[in-house]
């Protein structure tokens, strides 16, 4: 749910004219105030308007006070002020709200909370309060898991051509959850998703070709669906595209590609690409050969519980001075993964 960014509910609010302010001319002054970062005009302007009740200016004031734009940062303020728009009925008031039980920001943490506002917004025909109510029926948080509800709830959203809700339609009918299993459906949903950017979506779809499943098998538009989702820092992504390098499945074989891609997932945490990217040191494949880097990225994948680099490190052990040794445990203590770029 943390993937529904404040960010982006407010550019499709703005998108799609979700607000409809009284005092137009006030609201977009405020408005014009925060793209150009006076942020004490765009306060002092919103408050005023939320408190004669303009749902639009409470919801631009709570998500003033979420991010500490002009002010110190304040999340139960944020969420008060979402509250008093989502009160009125205002379905996009209802998600921020929901948003915030959902993540415990201002208010305790409550999925049932959260799931009524998403329900709230959801019932007005909101795409993106039925995509997050669907999300809760798909994961029993706030409500019983029930797949075939979050089916019919994501249906209702891709109806509206919400890119989110596509992807996990496509889930489903990939397992065969709330509908029967159908790797074709799930290639339409995971492509329709994918063209509009969603970064799971093309790693998905970049998939089911390599497996050839509800699609004929093709490595070489597998590698360029990874490509795309790699490129949006999808860590997971970066590794599927190193193995193909490394591989030489629907590119040339390229050590040194394969480091690359393994190194962007390693430093976000990937234990499969720390794994992978600790044996290309070993081995001295597309990386001068260097063991203490080998054995640096090797304790980090098995901290993650992976038991072919707990072997692996153990081996590396021997080759090893105690000055190399301690160096690499000093740098995994410390390391801390990347964020995606």
């Amino acid at each position: 749910m943390k993937s529904l960014t404040r960010s982006l509910l407010l550019a499709l609010a703005l998108t799609t004219g979700a607000w409809m302010p009284v005092q137009a001319q006030t609201f977009d002054q405020s408005f014009a105030a925060v793209q150009r970062g006076d942020f004490k005009s765009a306060f002092t302007g919103f408050k005023k308007l939320a408190e004669q009740g303009d749902a639009g200016a409470q919801i631009s004031l709570g998500m003033m006070f979420a991010k500490g734009q002009g002010i110190p940062k304040d999340d139960q303020q944020a969420a008060a002020w979402y509250r008093k728009a989502a009160e009125q009925g205002d379905a996009l008031g209802q998600i921020f709200l929901g948003l915030m039980y959902t993540d415990g920001l201002g208010v305790p943490k409550d999925d049932q909370q959260a799931a009524a506002w998403y329900r709230k917004a959801a019932e007005q025909g909101n795409a993106l309060g039925q995509y997050s109510l669907g999300s809760m029926y798909a994961k029993g948080e706030g409500v019983p898991k029930d797949d075939q509800q979050a089916v019919a709830w994501f249906r209702k959203a891709v109806e509206q051509g919400n890119a989110r809700a596509q992807y996990n339609l496509g889930v489903m009918f990939a397992g065969g959850r709330g509908v029967p299993k159908d790797d074709q459906q799930a290639v339409v949903w995971f492509r329709k998703a994918a063209d509009q950017g969603i970064a799971l979506a093309q790693s998905n779809l970049g998939l089911m070709y390599a497996k050839g499943q509800g699609v004929p098998k093709d490595d070489q538009q597998a590698v360029a669906w990874f490509r795309k989702a790699a490129e949006q820092g999808d860590a997971g992504t970066q590794f599927s595209l190193g193995l193909m390098f490394a591989e030489g499945r629907g590119v040339p074989k390229d050590d040194q590609q394969a480091v690359v891609w393994y190194r962007k997932a390693a430093e976000q945490g990937d234990a499969s690409a720390q794994l992978n990217l600790g044996s290309m040191f070993a081995n001295g494949h597309g990386v001068p050969k260097d063991d203490q880097q080998a054995y640096f990225w090797l304790l980090l994948a098995s901290v993650q519980g992976d038991q072919t680099a707990v072997k692996n490190r153990d081996l590396l052990e021997s080759r090893l001075s105690p000055a190399q040794r301690a160096a690499a445990q000093a740098s995994a203590r410390n390391w801390k993964p990347k964020k995606a770029e």
